[in-house]
C-alpha cells in the first residue's frame, strides 16, 4: 500500500490521475466483490458476526502495517478518528443487513442518498437541488411499483442508514485526511470499528470468536473494508474530489452487476431505471459544483 501510495504521488500530473482512477475503480469494484462473496459466510455466522469479524482483521492487518503512534496527535483528532470509526461501524454493519433482505445494486444506489446528501448541504436554495429530487425519485422507483413495496421495508431501512454512516465518512475523512500522517487514522478509526461493532457480533456468535468465521474473514477483510478504503484515501491525494465523485457514482452499477453475476440477483426494468437516475443524479451533482 505504500508503495501504491508514493507511485501516485510521482510522474506526471495525467500519470498520477490515471493511477489515482484506477484505484477509485478497484476501490469500488473490491466492495462490491467483498460484498457479494460474503453472503455464503453471512447464512452461516450471521450478518453481524461477518461484519465484525472483518472489521476485526482489518484493524489488526493495518496495525501492524501502519503502527501509529498516538502520542504524536491531538485529543480532538483523536476523539475525530473515534467518530470515523463509529461512522465506518454503522455503514459496515447496516450495509451487511441491508444486502441479506434487499438486491446488492439496490442497496448500493439507495446508500447513494448518504453521499448525495452532504453534497446537498452545500447547495442550499440552488437549481442543483434538482439532482437530490431526481436521486429520491430513482429511490422511489427501485423501491415501489403499482402494487406497493417492491423491496423488504427493514432492508430498505438499514440501507438508508448505510447512507447516514457514508454521509458520516465522508465529512469526517476530510479532517481525519489533514490530520494524520498516511494511514495512521484508518488504523485508527478501524480499531474503533472494530470496538464498537463486537457486541453486535458477539450476540451473532454467542460470545466467542469461532475459528471457521476467523478464517473465512480474512481474504474478506482484504477486499472490503481494507483495500478500498486505503485506495480511496490514496486515490483523493492526487484526484480532484469533483473527479472522484464522478467516479464513484458508477458504484450502483457495479453493485448491480455484482449481484446479477455471482448471486444471481434479477432486477425488473423499473429497478434498473431506478439505478440509472441514481448514477445520474450522481454524476450530476458533482459535475455542477464546477460551476
Amino acid at each position: 500500500m505504500h508503495d501504491e501510495g508514493k507511485a501516485a504521488a510521482t510522474g506526471t500530473p495525467a500519470t498520477r490521475s490515471g493511477l489515482a482512477a484506477c484505484m477509485a475503480v478497484a476501490s469500488m469494484t473490491s466492495v462490491q466483490l467483498g460484498a457479494a462473496l460474503a453472503h455464503p459466510v453471512m447464512d452461516a455466522h450471521g450478518s453481524f458476526a461477518t461484519t465484525w469479524a472483518r472489521l476485526v482483521w482489518a484493524a489488526l492487518l493495518l496495525g501492524l502495517i501502519v503502527r501509529p503512534n498516538l502520542r504524536r496527535y491531538r485529543r480532538e483528532d483523536l476523539l475525530a478518528a473515534l467518530a470515523l470509526g463509529t461512522a465506518i461501524a454503522t455503514m459496515t454493519l447496516s450495509f451487511f443487513v441491508a444486502i441479506t433482505r434487499v438486491p446488492l445494486g439496490l442497496v448500493v444506489a439507495i446508500e447513494f442518498l448518504g453521499p448525495l446528501g452532504v453534497a446537498a448541504l452545500g447547495f442550499a436554495r440552488s437549481w442543483r437541488l434538482v439532482w437530490l429530487l431526481l436521486a429520491f425519485a430513482g429511490v422511489l422507483l427501485l423501491v415501489r411499483d403499482r402494487q406497493g413495496w417492491s423491496v423488504d421495508l427493514a432492508g430498505f431501512g438499514f440501507a438508508l442508514l448505510a447512507g447516514a454512516g457514508w454521509g458520516a465518512y465522508i465529512l469526517l475523512s476530510k479532517h481525519i485526511g489533514k490530520a494524520f500522517k498516511g494511514l495512521d487514522g484508518l488504523a485508527v478509526s478501524f480499531a474503533a470499528a472494530a470496538l464498537i461493532a463486537t457486541p453486535f457480533g458477539l450476540s451473532d456468535t454467542g460470545l466467542r470468536f469461532p475459528t471457521d468465521l476467523a478464517l473465512s474473514t480474512v481474504g474478506l477483510a482484504v477486499l472490503t473494508p481494507l483495500l478500498p478504503y486505503a485506495l480511496e484515501m490514496m486515490a483523493l491525494r492526487s484526484l480532484q474530489p469533483a473527479t472522484f465523485g464522478i467516479l464513484m457514482s458508477a458504484e450502483p452499477g457495479i453493485g448491480a452487476l455484482a449481484g446479477y453475476l455471482l448471486l444471481h440477483e434479477p432486477l425488473s426494468p423499473q429497478q434498473i431505471g431506478g439505478i440509472a437516475l441514481v448514477i445520474c443524479a450522481s454524476a450530476g451533482a458533482v459535475i455542477s459544483t464546477r460551476e
